[in-house]
């Protein structure tokens, strides 16, 4: 005879319920698997991977480090080159000149700003208490009336002891090692070259920063617009942008000079109205192109807004195309700038620009120094742009990232 199945056995019961079968393939008595957790420092498996694909251009990923660390350092130019203390103690007062301005009245004098060159400033300072100073006594704007050679003078470590014998006597010595250096020399007016590119290189970034950042904002909503609504509204733009494009920017920029002095934040709005159009095209084709598809057709279906649609769904789609060419606009802002205080037309004269220190090199020839540091400096900048550019080009990759 057939025997008949037995019904399989009751689970064994615990005090909060039956027990829970382990997964398939598992061993019933080992321990369990752990729960999956979040991805690295909270970014989704797809970050990982592009965020994996920017690590592994070694070149473009150590020229994004190197490129921070100047700048951060650069942030900080006042604490290495700079003509005032750190901090100071006077009397028993701590003070820190270097981010307060005090009136020369506290230390005897009768100005209403402090020279901390002075030597009657540095003798009241010795006499009364101690001062911390940076490691360049230096700041961008400090003239040396001590060279030892007329401006603009070579670097110090150039010069033997007879050509600084004069200047070190002055201060009680008698060799170049008894005054203050210039390690790069100083330009025609007698400023320090080290400090003037410390501070030019941090102008130079933080105005192509803005640039870019604001210009990217303007291109990406121009584009969304046009790439979203298409017909008459692209044709539209498009035809003004055209014409816009078309107006010559420089001569523009000559016509302002010669009225006004362009200032920072003036020269940075009239780059601002001709810079916006650099992403209009990149943000367009992606929302021309992901405009028809069915998820969009789905929300649209949904009943969810145009403005929803446009910057929830498809804007982070086109930010993929737009943070690749953002390097490479940071480097456009920085040139321009360059090459409009080399022509004259950018800033104020007197700021610290990268620029301006190539104009000097052009006007001393017998300084080679000049246009040199001022070249080294713009080239090495410009390069670590481009290969941490490549760097995120490589990021977003579809054919990597996907593969």
């Amino acid at each position: 005879m057939n025997e008949r199945p037995r019904p399989p056995a009751p689970l064994p019961l615990t005090p909060a319920g039956p027990a829970v079968l382990p997964p398939p393939g598992t061993d019933p008595g080992g321990p369990s698997p752990p729960p999956p957790g979040p991805g690295v420092r909270g970014l989704s498996p797809l970050n990982r991977r592009r965020l994996a694909n920017f690590k592994a251009n070694r070149r473009g990923y150590a020229s994004f480090l190197i490129f921070c660390l100047l700048f951060v350092l650069s942030l900080f130019a006042e604490f290495i080159a700079n003509d005032r203390p750190i901090v100071a103690s006077y009397k028993g007062e701590i003070l820190f000149p270097v981010l307060v301005d005090y009136p020369e009245e506290k230390f005897g004098g009768f100005l209403a700003r402090t020279d901390y060159r002075d030597p009657m400033i540095g003798r009241e300072l010795r006499e009364s208490g101690w001062a911390v100073w940076p490691p360049i006594r230096f700041s961008y704007d400090t003239h040396n009336l001590d060279l030892p050679v007329p401006a603009p003078a070579p670097p110090t470590w150039r010069l033997t002891d007879a050509q600084c014998r004069v200047a070190a006597e002055k201060v009680g010595g008698t060799t170049c090692r008894d005054i203050e250096w210039n390690w790069l020399g100083t330009d025609d007016q007698g400023r320090d070259v080290v400090a003037r590119l410390l501070y030019g290189f941090r102008l130079s970034v933080l105005f192509g920063l803005t640039l870019a950042c604001i210009s990217s904002v303007v291109g990406v909503l121009a584009g969304a617009v046009q790439g979203y609504f298409g017909g008459w509204v692209d044709l539209v733009f498009q035809r003004v942008i055209e014409i816009w494009t078309a107006i010559p920017s420089l001569y523009l920029l000559i016509i302002i000079s010669s009225i006004i002095t362009p200032s920072f934040f003036v020269l940075l709005g009239i780059l601002l109205l001709f810079s916006w159009v650099a992403l209009v095209g990149v943000v367009r084709a992606e929302f021309l192109r992901a405009r028809n598809f069915e998820y969009v057709r789905a929300a649209r279906a949904l009943g969810l807004s145009n403005a929803r649609i446009m910057f929830r769904h498809l804007l982070p789609n086109a930010m993929v195309a737009t943070l690749t060419f953002l390097p490479f606009v940071l480097n456009g802002s920085i040139t321009t700038l360059t090459s409009l205080d080399f022509l004259g037309f950018g800033l104020p004269p007197g700021s610290p620009s990268l620029g301006e220190m190539l104009a000097q090199g052009k006007a001393n020839l017998q300084a080679p120094w000049l246009g040199l540091t001022g070249f080294a400096v713009i080239a090495v900048t410009l390069s670590l742009l481009i290969f941490a550019g490549e760097a995120v080009r490589d990021a977003f990759d579809p054919r990597k990232t996907f593969s």
